[in-house]
C-alpha cells in the first residue's frame, strides 16, 4: 500500500470477516469520510496473482480512487493454491460478501448493491462470485451462513474459464503441466482431472438470472489466452445476460493498457450504472 490514502477516504485494515480452515479471513475497507447519510454500494476488490501469490493490499490503490464517487470499497482476502485447494478461494470470496451484507447498517453500505471486481485470478474468482449463486458446496462454513452471497454486478479482467482450453489457444505458459497455476488450484494434473476441472469453470454454473459482466481482456495475453474471455462472454449471452466484453487490441497480461483513462471509464461507467454510484 504504497500509494497515499486520497483525502476523504478512510481506510480500516484487516477487518476479520469470518475463517478459512482454521485460521481468520481479513480484509480492508475503504469508505468515504466524513460517512455519507445514504447507504452506499460497494465495491469489492479481489487480487490476482495465478492463484499462488498476491494479497488483498494490492486493492486498496485500485479502489482509492473511486470511493470518493460514492463507494464502500472492501479488498478481501482468501487463501492461496499452497494452502487450500479449490473450492476454499470461491468460498473464502463468498464469505466476505456474507460478511459485507450481514454488517450492512454497521459500515452504511446498500446490501443490494454489492460489485466484485478482480484481475487475472481475481477475475475468475468474481466471475464464480457472479455465476456460481445457488451452488450450497462453494459456500463454505466461514460464516454468516443465513446471509447472501449474491454480488449484483462483476468486472472480470482478463481471468481464466475453461482450464482445458487454455493450452489449446497458445500462449508463454503450459497450463497442463502438474505445476501450473490452474493445477495446482484444483489439487492435480488438469488434464487428469476433466471432473474436478469442470467444477472449477464458471461456465457451468452460467445460468438465466446471472449479473451484468463487463470482461476486459488483452488479445495479445500470453498467460491467460484472450477465448477464455470470449468463452465466458458466449455462454452469458446463451441464457441473456447482461454482458460486455471489451479487446484491448495488442495489451498483454494487464499493464499500462488496462490503466487508461478509457479503461477506466469504462468500469465507472459499469458500476455506476448498476451500482447507482456516480
Amino acid at each position: 500500500m504504497s500509494a497515499p490514502i486520497p483525502e476523504g477516504v478512510e481506510l480500516i485494515r484487516d477487518v476479520e470477516v469470518g475463517r478459512g480452515g482454521d485460521r481468520r479471513l481479513t480484509m480492508h475497507i475503504l469508505r468515504p469520510s466524513p460517512r455519507p447519510a445514504a447507504a452506499m454500494p460497494v465495491l469489492v476488490w479481489v487480487f490476482g496473482g495465478a492463484f499462488r501469490m498476491g494479497s488483498k493490499d494490492s486493492g486498496v490503490e485500485r479502489l482509492a480512487p473511486l470511493v470518493p464517487r460514492g463507494y464502500v470499497g472492501a479488498c478481501v482476502e482468501y487463501r492461496l493454491s499452497q494452502e487450500a485447494t479449490f473450492p476454499a478461494q470461491v468460498q473464502d470470496c463468498k464469505c466476505a460478501i456474507r460478511y459485507l451484507r450481514a454488517h450492512a447498517d454497521e459500515l452504511g453500505i446498500d446490501p443490494d448493491r454489492i460489485g466484485a471486481w478482480g484481475a487475472s485470478a481475481g477475475g475468475y474468482l468474481v466471475a464464480m462470485l457472479g455465476v456460481a449463486q445457488d451452488s450450497p458446496d462453494l459456500e463454505g462454513d466461514g460464516g454468516w451462513a443465513d446471509t447472501s452471497s449474491r454480488v449484483q454486478a462483476v468486472c472480470d479482467f482478463f481471468g481464466p474459464t475453461d482450464f482445458l482450453q487454455m493450452d489449446r489457444a497458445g500462449g508463454e505458459m503450459v497450463h497442463d503441466a502438474p505445476d501450473s497455476p490452474e493445477s495446482q488450484l484444483i489439487g492435480g494434473p488438469i488434464q487428469e482431472h476433466p471432473d474436478l476441472v469442470a467444477r472449477a469453470n464458471p461456465i457451468t454454473y452460467v445460468r438465466a438470472g446471472a449479473p451484468p459482466f463487463l470482461i476486459v481482456h488483452g488479445d495479445r495475453d500470453p498467460l491467460v489466452p484472450y477465448n477464455q474471455s470470449e468463452l465466458l462472454e458466449a455462454a452469458l449471452r446463451r441464457v441473456g445476460a447482461d454482458v460486455r466484453l471489451v479487446r484491448l487490441g495488442g495489451a498483454g497480461h494487464g499493464g499500462p493498457a488496462f490503466e487508461t483513462p478509457e479503461v477506466w471509464r469504462f468500469v465507472g461507467d459499469f458500476f455506476g450504472r448498476h451500482l447507482g454510484g456516480s
